[in-house]
C-alpha cells in the first residue's frame, strides 16, 4: 500500500510555526517513503470557520513550498457520510442522547470517586448523567448531542493496539477507556458530528496509512482506534511529534499572531528561515 499522510488544519485562524512544523514534517516523511502528502480542511465548526482563513492556509502552505493533490477534501462537504457512521453506531445501541451542559458535568464531578481520574482526552470525563435518561430506540435523534456508551462499546471486544512511530515509538494499547476516557461526544448539537468521528471517517476515505500530528493529540488516539474498530475501518500508523513552544515553554496556538506565518512573511522572512526556526 502506498504511504499516505495528511495535514488537516482548521480554517479558524492563522497558521503558526507549529502548523508549519507539522505540515513540513508530514511532507518530509512522505517523501522519504516515496508516498503521498494530502491536505484536508477540517471545517465542521462552521461557527468559527472562515473562507478567508482557508484561502490563507493554501497561500501559506504554497509559500512554504508544499504541494498536494486536488480537489482538497473539506469536512463541510461530508456531513452525510458522518451521519451514515452515526446511524450505524446508533443502530448498534452504542450511542445515547445527552442534554448536559458543562456546568451540569462540573457540578456532578464536584465530588468525584476516590482514585478516579477527573480529566481525559476530551476534558472532564463524563459521569454518565444521561446514559439511562433517554430511549435508544427509533430513529437517531437529530439536533442533540450524542455520546458513545464506552462500556457497551468496549465490553464485547478486545481493543486493537496501534503502532506509534514518533515519540514513545512501539505498539500501544488503550488503558481502560471506560475509566480514563469515558462516554465521549460523537455528535455535537451545533455540528451534527465531532472531531473524533470525522477524522476517523476521513482518514479511512483518504486511505491514510500514517497520521503525522502533534503529541497533544496522542491521548485521543485510543478513541480513534476504537472508532475504527467499531466501524470496520483500518487503523493507520501514528507519528506524534513534539510541539513547537514559545520562550516560556507554552505551546503555540492560533491566538499567537506574532508567530503566524503571515506575520513572518510580512517581515520579509523566507521559507528557509521558517525551516531553520523549527529545526527542519
Amino acid at each position: 500500500m502506498t504511504f499516505r499522510t495528511r495535514f488537516a488544519p482548521s480554517p479558524t485562524g492563522p497558521l503558526h510555526l507549529g502548523h508549519a512544523y507539522s505540515a513540513l514534517l508530514a511532507e518530509q516523511i512522505a517523501a522519504r517513503h516515496n508516498g503521498d502528502f494530502l491536505l484536508r480542511i477540517e471545517d465542521i465548526d462552521q461557527g468559527r470557520a472562515r473562507p478567508a482563513w482557508e484561502a490563507q492556509i493554501y497561500d501559506d502552505l504554497r509559500w512554504l513550498g508544499l504541494t498536494w493533490p486536488t480537489p482538497v477534501m473539506r469536512q463541510s462537504d461530508r456531513l452525510a457520510t458522518y451521519h451514515h457512521a452515526l446511524d450505524r453506531l446508533w443502530a448498534a445501541g452504542l450511542l445515547y442522547r445527552c442534554d448536559c451542559n458543562r456546568r451540569d458535568i462540573a457540578e456532578t464531578l464536584s465530588a468525584p470517586q476516590e482514585g478516579a481520574p477527573l480529566h481525559g482526552p476530551d476534558g472532564l470525563i463524563y459521569p454518565g448523567i444521561c446514559r439511562t435518561k433517554h430511549p435508544r430506540t427509533g430513529p437517531r435523534p437529530q439536533d442533540h448531542a450524542l455520546r458513545l456508551d464506552m462500556g457497551r462499546a468496549t465490553s464485547p471486544i478486545t481493543l486493537r493496539p496501534y503502532v506509534e512511530t514518533g515519540l514513545n515509538a512501539g505498539e500501544i494499547s488503550a488503558d481502560d477507556p471506560v475509566r480514563t476516557i469515558g462516554d465521549i461526544v460523537l455528535a455535537r448539537r451545533d455540528m451534527g458530528t465531532s472531531y473524533h468521528l470525522s477524522v476517523v471517517v476521513d482518514d479511512a476515505a483518504q486511505k491514510i496509512t500514517d497520521v503525522v500530528r502533534g503529541v497533544d493529540l496522542a491521548p485521543a488516539t485510543a478513541i480513534h482506534v476504537l472508532l475504527q474498530q467499531l466501524l470496520d475501518l483500518p487503523t493507520p500508523r501514528y507519528h506524534h511529534h513534539a510541539l513547537i513552544r514559545d520562550e516560556a515553554g507554552k505551546r503555540l496556538a492560533k491566538r499567537d499572531d506574532a508567530r503566524s506565518l503571515a506575520t513572518y512573511r510580512a517581515e520579509g522572512r523566507s521559507p528557509d528561515d521558517i525551516r531553520a526556526m523549527i529545526g527542519l
